[in-house]
């Protein structure tokens, strides 16, 4: 239902190479990845199932506490797009839902489909640059800024997001709170006091 927008969508981030001595570079997801993706799949063993996902028909799991769900297609579950420089996701919203606040490597470029978003990020200077989006609207993310959507419409929210990379990683700003940073660390860094730490490694599955 969506095909012509996300193909005329993915062809906007789309990233032009210069030099390609191959076609293509089909990540072998046997192998560990390094800084410039997967090494290349046997092209014999190459066949059209490399060049084709279609795990972005299914949507996100949304029964959490951010009512937030994402279907991948990087890299890692898509080899075809090794080396290609691009990626899309797809995030579904439930009423009240929200993309928790995060940063990319690379920019993201986000269709709505379906509800109503406030979408928006924080420069480096500090600078909140927020929108409300309905069906059609699109907006850019700048690469390695905090962003965020919130859906404050009455219906679910169905998004389509195309990367500049195709791996382009996702932090959130709980990951401090996912790991095994020391409890009294994070209070310095974050002026939360120490029940107030624990309790969100607790939630976000963080220990010590």
């Amino acid at each position: 239902m969506y095909l012509p927008t996300l193909l005329t969508f993915s062809l906007l981030v789309s990233i032009s190479c210069g030099d390609t001595v191959w076609d293509f570079c089909v990540g072998d997801l046997s192998l560990p990845s390094g800084p410039s993706g997967y090494a290349c799949k046997d092209p014999a063993k190459v066949t059209a199932d490399d060049f084709v996902h279609s795990g972005l028909g299914v949507a996100g799991n949304t029964t959490n506490m951010f009512k937030f769900g994402a279907s991948v297609a990087f890299s890692p579950q898509f080899p075809g797009l090794n080396g290609m420089g691009i990626s899309m996701v797809r995030a579904d919203l439930g009423v009240g839902g929200a993309v928790p606040i995060h940063t990319h490597r690379v920019a993201e470029l986000l269709v709505l489909v379906e509800g109503t978003v406030i979408g928006g990020f924080i420069d480096s200077n500090n600078t909140a640059y927020y929108k409300t989006l309905h069906k059609g609207d699109i907006m850019i993310f700048p690469p390695q800024l905090l962003h965020f959507q919130v859906n404050v419409g009455s219906t679910p929210v169905v998004a389509y997001a195309s990367f500049a990379s195709d791996n382009p990683g996702v932090q959130p700003v709980d990951a401090v709170f996912t790991n095994d940073l020391p409890s009294k660390v994070v209070q310095k860094v974050t002026l939360l006091d120490h029940a107030q730490v624990k309790k969100l490694k607790k939630v976000f599955g963080g220990s010590n």
